[in-house]
């Protein structure tokens, strides 16, 4: 992936392994247009807490920081820090809404176990 600075000089960005469901894809677009904004990207990542360990993050972000890993779904963009990374290789973000569950999920090859509600994981 390629993006232009300030100077106009093209650099190299590197992309993470997160993928993002084409569902999720949709409901992203439809919450942003729903803000009326076109300058923020899904951030994604992880931080201690939890009764197992680490939390996710999940939350619409404007800004793009030094080491963020960035990749593009149809036009939306996710965002995930260096620290996080690891942690999130390979996982998948959803989006459900039935009636047993309605909202963002992640499946996470990388947890080797979870809390009881699924907020957590180690």
């Amino acid at each position: 992936m390629t993006s232009s600075t300030d100077t106009g000089i093209e650099t190299q960005s590197e992309t993470h392994a997160v993928l993002l469901t084409d569902v999720a894809a949709a409901k992203v677009k439809s919450l942003l247009e729903q803000e009326g904004r076109d300058d923020l990207r899904l951030r994604v990542g992880v931080q201690p807490g939890g009764c197992s360990g680490l939390i996710y993050q999940l939350y619409f972000d404007e800004r793009t920081l030094d080491g963020d890993l960035v990749r593009d779904f149809d036009g939306v963009e996710v965002v995930v820090d260096r620290m996080s990374a690891p942690y999130l290789d390979g996982a998948t973000i959803d989006f459900a809404d039935t009636i047993e569950k309605q909202g963002f999920t992640i499946d996470n090859p990388n947890a080797g176990s979870s809390c009881a509600c699924g907020d957590s994981f180690s």
